[in-house]
């Protein structure tokens, strides 16, 4: 199964390149995990433009409003799946008029894909804090904060 992005996540990811200046065609979010926080291990989210050759990769095409739209980078995501690179998944696009193409390309390596199978990333903005969520179907338990787990 893929490591899948929201919409809302998606939208905050298109942001971020953005305000960076990142060359969106080139830029991938890594996604993994690392030993260490307190529940065993915790969550990696980078992006990089440097993809090996053995990572997993997931393509999720959406359409950016335009910017002028004064309620931020809006995104469209379908929910029919098309083939990915390495046989994962990716979501297609419903266009929007006048919207801006975008392909968020999601990578993994193969260790960190045995805990991340399977693993929905959404971004949450609420009073009591801002961040990505992982809901990790392989996770045992995970901490309060959220950002590290046991499998």
């Amino acid at each position: 199964m893929p490591v899948t992005v929201t919409e809302t996540a998606a939208r905050e990811i298109a942001s971020i390149v953005r305000q960076q200046g990142l060359d969106a065609d080139k830029i991938r979010l890594r996604v993994g995990v690392k030993g260490g926080g307190c529940s065993g291990f915790s969550y990696l989210l980078d992006l990089t433009e440097v993809q090996k050759d053995n990572d997993e990769m997931w393509e999720y095409p959406f359409t950016l409003a335009p910017a002028a739209k004064k309620s931020g980078v809006g995104v469209t995501v379908g929910a029919s799946a098309a083939s990915g690179t390495n046989g994962g998944d990716a979501a297609s696009a419903t266009a929007t008029a006048g919207g801006e193409p975008f392909t968020l390309r999601v990578i993994c390596d193969p260790k960190s894909y045995l805990y991340l199978n399977g693993t929905s990333i959404d971004f949450k903005d609420e009073l009591m804090g801002r961040g990505f969520v992982f809901n990790n179907p392989n996770a045992t338990s995970s901490c309060g904060c959220g950002s590290s787990f046991s499998a």
